[in-house]
Protein backbone atom coordinates (compact mmCIF):
# COMPACT_ATOMS: atom_id res chain seq x y z
CA UNK A 1 0.00 0.00 0.00
CA UNK A 2 1.27 3.71 -0.78
CA UNK A 3 2.13 4.31 2.58
CA UNK A 4 2.22 8.42 2.77
CA UNK A 5 0.43 11.48 1.58
CA UNK A 6 3.12 12.22 -0.10
CA UNK A 7 4.00 8.91 -1.78
CA UNK A 8 0.44 9.00 -2.59
CA UNK A 9 0.99 12.01 -5.00
CA UNK A 10 4.48 11.14 -6.02
CA UNK A 11 2.19 7.87 -7.79
CA UNK A 12 -0.09 9.82 -8.89
CA UNK A 13 2.47 12.00 -11.16
CA UNK A 14 4.18 9.12 -11.80
CA UNK A 15 0.97 7.69 -13.34
CA UNK A 16 0.25 10.89 -15.22
CA UNK A 17 3.29 10.46 -16.82
CA UNK A 18 3.82 7.41 -17.84
CA UNK A 19 0.03 7.47 -19.69
CA UNK A 20 1.54 10.38 -21.49
CA UNK A 21 4.71 8.50 -22.47
CA UNK A 22 1.88 5.72 -23.66
CA UNK A 23 2.58 3.60 -20.94
CA UNK A 24 -0.36 1.84 -18.82
CA UNK A 25 0.25 1.99 -15.18
CA UNK A 26 -0.96 0.09 -12.41
CA UNK A 27 -0.16 0.43 -8.39
CA UNK A 28 1.25 -1.94 -6.34
CA UNK A 29 2.06 -4.46 -8.26
CA UNK A 30 3.35 -8.14 -7.25
CA UNK A 31 6.26 -9.45 -9.26
CA UNK A 32 6.57 -13.13 -9.76
CA UNK A 33 9.68 -13.23 -7.00
CA UNK A 34 6.78 -12.06 -4.22
CA UNK A 35 8.09 -8.25 -4.33
CA UNK A 36 6.09 -5.66 -4.79
CA UNK A 37 6.23 -2.75 -7.07
CA UNK A 38 4.79 0.29 -6.65
CA UNK A 39 4.12 1.15 -10.05
CA UNK A 40 4.40 -1.13 -13.14
CA UNK A 41 3.99 0.02 -16.50
CA UNK A 42 3.12 -1.93 -19.32
CA UNK A 43 4.42 0.28 -22.39
CA UNK A 44 3.02 -0.02 -26.16
CA UNK A 45 5.70 -2.25 -27.20
CA UNK A 46 4.78 -4.61 -24.51
CA UNK A 47 7.91 -3.73 -22.70
CA UNK A 48 7.65 -3.34 -18.58
CA UNK A 49 8.50 -0.77 -16.54
CA UNK A 50 8.69 -0.84 -12.89
CA UNK A 51 8.86 2.31 -10.68
CA UNK A 52 10.09 2.30 -6.47
CA UNK A 53 8.85 5.35 -4.72
CA UNK A 54 11.04 7.01 -2.41
CA UNK A 55 10.38 10.41 -0.17
CA UNK A 56 12.61 9.73 2.33
CA UNK A 57 16.35 9.43 2.22
CA UNK A 58 16.66 7.13 4.82
CA UNK A 59 13.92 4.42 3.47
CA UNK A 60 15.83 5.01 -0.06
CA UNK A 61 19.35 4.31 1.80
CA UNK A 62 17.67 0.96 4.00
CA UNK A 63 15.94 -0.31 0.50
CA UNK A 64 18.22 -3.00 -0.30
CA UNK A 65 15.49 -5.07 -1.90
CA UNK A 66 15.51 -2.74 -4.99
CA UNK A 67 17.77 -5.17 -7.62
CA UNK A 68 15.32 -8.49 -6.91
CA UNK A 69 13.35 -6.04 -9.34
CA UNK A 70 15.68 -5.35 -11.70
CA UNK A 71 14.90 -9.23 -13.36
CA UNK A 72 11.12 -8.76 -14.01
CA UNK A 73 11.47 -5.23 -16.10
CA UNK A 74 12.81 -3.96 -18.73
CA UNK A 75 12.77 -0.59 -17.19
CA UNK A 76 13.66 0.69 -13.59
CA UNK A 77 13.11 4.11 -12.26
CA UNK A 78 13.12 5.46 -8.97
CA UNK A 79 10.41 7.61 -8.15
CA UNK A 80 10.65 11.13 -5.93
CA UNK A 81 9.51 14.39 -5.02
CA UNK A 82 11.09 17.36 -6.49
CA UNK A 83 12.55 18.00 -2.62
CA UNK A 84 14.14 15.10 -2.78
CA UNK A 85 18.47 14.94 -3.50
CA UNK A 86 18.03 12.76 -6.52
CA UNK A 87 21.90 12.78 -6.24
CA UNK A 88 21.85 9.77 -3.58
CA UNK A 89 19.29 7.54 -5.93
CA UNK A 90 21.79 4.39 -7.67
CA UNK A 91 23.56 5.30 -10.84
CA UNK A 92 21.85 1.89 -12.03
CA UNK A 93 18.37 3.20 -12.41
CA UNK A 94 16.60 5.91 -13.95
CA UNK A 95 14.38 8.58 -11.67
CA UNK A 96 11.62 10.08 -12.63
CA UNK A 97 10.64 13.49 -10.14
CA UNK A 98 6.69 13.56 -9.42
CA UNK A 99 4.20 15.93 -7.39
CA UNK A 100 0.65 14.95 -7.61
CA UNK A 101 0.16 17.22 -11.01
CA UNK A 102 2.86 15.26 -13.39
CA UNK A 103 6.26 13.88 -13.35
CA UNK A 104 9.53 14.30 -15.35
CA UNK A 105 12.00 11.48 -16.05
CA UNK A 106 15.07 13.27 -15.25
CA UNK A 107 17.22 9.95 -15.71
CA UNK A 108 16.47 7.90 -18.27
CA UNK A 109 16.68 4.04 -17.19
CA UNK A 110 18.90 1.54 -18.81
CA UNK A 111 17.19 -0.72 -20.75
CA UNK A 112 17.39 -4.56 -20.46
CA UNK A 113 15.57 -7.13 -22.61
CA UNK A 114 13.81 -9.99 -20.32
CA UNK A 115 13.54 -13.11 -21.23
CA UNK A 116 10.42 -13.83 -23.67
CA UNK A 117 8.78 -16.88 -21.00
CA UNK A 118 9.54 -14.47 -18.13
CA UNK A 119 7.84 -11.53 -20.08
CA UNK A 120 5.03 -13.58 -20.82
CA UNK A 121 4.53 -14.50 -16.98
CA UNK A 122 4.96 -11.03 -15.78
CA UNK A 123 2.87 -9.57 -19.18
CA UNK A 124 -0.35 -12.11 -18.08
CA UNK A 125 -0.15 -11.30 -14.38
CA UNK A 126 -0.17 -7.92 -15.02
CA UNK A 127 -2.97 -8.23 -17.16
CA UNK A 128 -4.79 -10.12 -14.67
CA UNK A 129 -4.30 -8.20 -11.92
CA UNK A 130 -5.72 -5.03 -14.47
CA UNK A 131 -8.81 -6.82 -15.33
CA UNK A 132 -9.76 -8.09 -12.03
CA UNK A 133 -9.33 -4.66 -10.12
CA UNK A 134 -11.03 -3.04 -13.25
CA UNK A 135 -14.48 -5.92 -12.73
CA UNK A 136 -13.88 -4.78 -8.61
CA UNK A 137 -14.35 -1.10 -8.97
CA UNK A 138 -16.96 -1.77 -11.82
CA UNK A 139 -18.85 -3.71 -9.25
CA UNK A 140 -18.24 -0.94 -6.24
CA UNK A 141 -19.92 1.71 -8.88
CA UNK A 142 -22.77 -0.70 -9.54
CA UNK A 143 -23.45 -1.08 -5.94
CA UNK A 144 -23.66 1.95 -5.29
CA UNK A 145 -25.79 3.32 -7.76
CA UNK A 146 -28.28 0.85 -6.25
CA UNK A 147 -27.46 0.88 -2.28
CA UNK A 148 -30.78 -0.62 -1.42
CA UNK A 149 -30.74 -3.24 -3.80
CA UNK A 150 -31.83 -6.94 -3.00
CA UNK A 151 -30.25 -10.29 -4.35
CA UNK A 152 -32.52 -12.75 -3.70
CA UNK A 153 -31.25 -16.24 -2.57
CA UNK A 154 -31.20 -19.02 -5.57
CA UNK A 155 -31.92 -22.53 -4.58
CA UNK A 156 -29.83 -24.86 -6.22
CA UNK A 157 -31.36 -28.02 -7.15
Amino acid sequence: MISTSTAAEVARGVSKLLIQEGYSPILEFTLPNGRRLDVAAIGPGGEMLGVEIKVALADLRGDGKWPEYLDYCDLFYFAIPPDFPHEHVPAETGVIVADRYGGAIIKQAEAQSLHASRRKSVTVSFAKVAAERLSALLETIAQSATPNRVIPDVEQG
